[in-house]
């Protein structure tokens, strides 16, 4: 079995694309296990983001809506002011993941947000997106609040500090590492060349 690792945040829209990416990049194959970690990208106290401030508006037409047009991700920049800290959309990871539902939610999450335009910081949303994809809603809700989740996720996060992670996202395949978006070419050759190695 092959490991994919990739590092990302919910808030992040390059995320989705290299998610959108890497699900076709996989697509058919049994044999990679592609494994999601945290890293936000502003963790609490540090003021998140505001849609209508000028920096958001213009990376997205500089950057992300192109990038987003070219890979066929639909997207748009969400409305929800100040964006949303993603500690507890993490927390509830540990729990969709230790029951065979984190590649799922994972991937709910980034599209909760940017194509629904949903506030993931919301326990309220994030419990009613958890049960979308087939959890039972009252033990997510325990599981997020859970010490142990908590704790689960700054482990998470000093693995993310450990590994040197700066930029989302951060693919690790074998010992090729592959900071930002990757093409389906390249992240196919680089599951060959791990496979092979």
């Amino acid at each position: 079995m092959t490991r994919l690792h990739i590092w990302s945040d919910y808030v992040c829209p390059f995320c989705l694309i290299a998610d959108e990416l890497i699900d076709r990049a996989v697509a058919g194959r049994d044999d990679v296990d592609v494994v999601h970690h945290p890293h936000e990208l502003r963790p609490r106290p540090t003021p998140t983001l505001r849609p209508e401030d000028p920096y958001l508006p213009d990376i997205w037409q500089r950057a992300v809506y192109p990038m987003a047009r070219r890979h066929d991700v639909p997207m748009t920049l969400p409305s929800i002011s100040p964006q949303p800290y993603t500690d507890t959309a993490f927390r509830g990871a540990t729990y969709a993941g230790d029951v065979g539902l984190g590649r799922a939610y994972h991937r709910r999450m980034l599209t909760a947000f940017f194509r629904e335009d949903l506030d993931i910081g919301d326990s309220g949303v994030l419990t009613h997106l958890a049960e979308e994809i087939g959890l039972d809603p009252a033990a997510y809700a325990a599981a997020v609040e859970a010490p142990s989740s908590a704790q689960r996720h700054q482990d998470a996060l000093a693995e993310s500090a450990r590994m040197g992670i700066t930029v989302v996202p951060t693919i690790v395949v074998g010992t090729r590492r592959i900071e930002g978006v990757a093409s389906e070419g390249v992240l196919r050759r680089a599951l060959e060349e791990a496979a092979a190695a």
